[in-house]
């Protein structure tokens, strides 16, 4: 009888130590998966809605202390594009480089939400996962459309005439007029460290 307690005893122990074992193996485990996210994971897991294909506002603050609410639309490798979330009845749309979100602002609830970035989808082998800010810029100036740059000196409106590696030349011109020569007023050249949303 007294073997039989003893055995009962040591197998309890080993359950107990196979749990334990599991038990820190799977936090380790969660520890390592959370120390791979990059705030681009924690902004795509936060506007993705339990509807699959559809997206959730999120609240973005940038480095010169602006708040924007916005739907994210594509991700690139260094920014995000997405349609600004107002009142307005136009939408408006946007490119916001990574680097000038200073935070990610989210409720107690939405938390989790943005911790569990599911498994890559088939189709995150995306070209635009790829492309950073300089080719969107460039795309937006072959296709001379107005924008309007804020910057941490304020907003500036007019189209890009040019974008090199590290910066873009735009022609300041009256927001709802054209690009042209005599309606610019002069010409700006911005460093992308200092672009902190291009609204178009």
């Amino acid at each position: 009888m007294r073997w039989d307690n003893l055995f009962d005893d040591l197998e309890s122990q080993l359950e107990y130590e196979i749990t334990v074992e599991d038990v820190t193996l799977q936090a380790e485990e969660e520890r390592l998966r959370l120390s791979r996210l990059g705030m681009r994971d924690r902004i795509v897991a936060a506007q993705q809605a339990p509807q699959r294909g559809s997206a959730r506002a999120v609240r973005l603050m940038l480095t010169g202390g602006a708040v924007i609410d916005d739907k994210p639309v594509l991700f690139g490798k260094d920014w995000l594009s997405a349609d600004l979330v107002s009142d307005s009845i136009k939408r408006q749309q946007c490119v916001v480089p990574l680097a000038a979100i200073s935070a990610l602002v989210l409720e107690r609830e939405d938390i989790p939400r943005s911790l569990n970035l599911a498994a890559p989808e088939p189709e995150t082998g995306r070209l635009a996962d790829r492309l950073g800010l300089a080719f969107v810029l460039r795309d937006l100036c072959r296709r001379r459309r107005p924008v309007e740059i804020l910057t941490g000196s304020g907003a500036h409106h007019g189209t890009i005439d040019r974008v090199g590696r590290d910066h873009l030349d735009l022609a300041v011109h009256e927001q709802g007029t054209l690009r042209r020569e005599s309606a610019v007023t002069q010409y700006r050249i911005i460093p992308f460290p200092q672009i902190q949303l291009v609204r178009l």
